[in-house]
């Protein structure tokens, strides 16, 4: 972490943007900030730091975007731009914490921009970003920034070993995850790990020219979606709970409320699934380009010599047009095309490009 937190004089600012790639730590940060924030002057700071780190404070407000692309104004407004007119439950002051802010529409950027330029005294707001060449320049000139560099590939490696994964495979997690230390925990995970198999698989069936018999896409869509039914059970869960607390009256709006927030949420993951998946292809053909110049201290699956070996037969210009194949795909996939039919085409166009008779001579 870069950057002061507390404002001039020592107080805390009304707003700051945490930025830096992902994985570096903001999350924890605003957690822990939010937690101090609120045990000050509390009667029992110890219980009401310990309740804001497990996202149980009532005057604590952390928001995450339910678009599958984007940070929706009904994310924002009742949750922060009402709530922030509002005095604090019983602490002397409200937090609300905004992620992926980066992904706020016009309308809803406008909108916060609002709230940061006059703000009540009591509100503090910590906005969080992985990219902060998107934010809007006015929103970025109203908070303290604070940035964080992103971990060490060792770093990442030296944690996931900690958890118990082993050196080789969370070395390649780590350098898979491209300095995100919250991806390569995913990458090391059950999910992780199947989406990087099938992610595996779909590459080297281009190479071999088995396609149309073996349909990789298949297996990779299959871990992708298993990844958005990971997340909609989550929010099926908090349905749950919510549902037990709640009158007869609403319980009716409380689920259709739910019903959408969890088709949101999955589809997000999905989507983050799928474009992590592509990447993970693009980096096995980036590296046996790194093998084919000669520069295997660069390659990224480290736990995937042999593998990496049997394949490592095609010339780096065809494998950096195999790459930017990929990476055409990952951006249409932007505009809500079919996934499958995405990954169809692609898979041909690249058996087209790296199969069997492109072997390099």
């Amino acid at each position: 972490m870069v950057g002061p937190v507390l404002a001039p004089g020592g107080r805390a600012s009304h707003a700051y943007l945490f930025h830096g790639p992902a994985g570096a730590g903001k999350r924890a940060a605003a957690r822990a900030l939010a937690a101090e924030l609120l045990a000050a002057g509390s009667t029992d700071a110890m219980n009401a730091r310990a309740r804001a780190r497990s996202g149980a404070h009532p005057d604590l407000t952390w928001v995450t975007p339910s678009g599958a692309h984007e940070m929706l104004v009904a994310d924002i407004d009742g949750p922060v731009i009402g709530a922030a007119s509002r005095t604090p439950f019983e602490s002397g002051c409200r937090v609300f914490v905004i992620e992926r802010v980066h992904t706020l529409n016009d309308e809803g950027a406008n909108r916060l921009l609002k709230t940061l330029e006059e703000p009540a005294s009591f509100v503090h707001l910590i906005l969080l970003t992985d990219r902060i060449v998107e934010v809007l320049p006015t929103i970025v000139s109203r908070c303290q920034l604070v940035r964080f560099d992103a971990p060490s590939v060792e770093e990442i490696a030296a944690r996931l070993e900690s958890t118990g994964v082993p050196s080789d495979a969370a070395l390649a997690c780590a350098r898979l995850a491209l300095g995100d230390g919250e991806r390569s925990r995913e990458l090391a995970g059950a999910e992780g790990a199947a989406l990087r198999a099938g992610a595996e698989r779909f590459a080297r069936g281009a190479i071999a020219g088995d396609l149309s018999a073996r349909r990789p896409w298949i297996e990779l869509l299959s871990a992708v979606r298993a990844r958005g039914e990971s997340a909609g059970a989550e929010i099926e869960a908090r349905l749950v709970d919510e549902l037990e607390l709640s009158p007869r009256k609403d319980r009716r709006r409380i689920e259709t409320d739910f019903s959408e927030r969890i088709r949101r949420m999955r589809r997000r993951a999905e989507t983050a699934a799928l474009d992590l998946a592509l990447t993970l292809v693009a980096l096995w053909y980036r590296d046996l380009m790194c093998l084919a110049w000669g520069a295997p201290d660069l390659v990224h699956n480290v736990d995937r010599s042999t593998e990496l070996a049997a394949d490592a037969d095609r010339s780096p210009d065809r494998l950096r047009e195999a790459v930017e194949l990929v990476q055409g795909t990952r951006e249409r996939l932007q505009f809500n095309v079919s996934a499958e039919l995405a990954c169809e085409a692609l898979g041909y166009r690249l058996e087209r490009v790296l199969g069997p008779q492109e072997k390099r001579r």
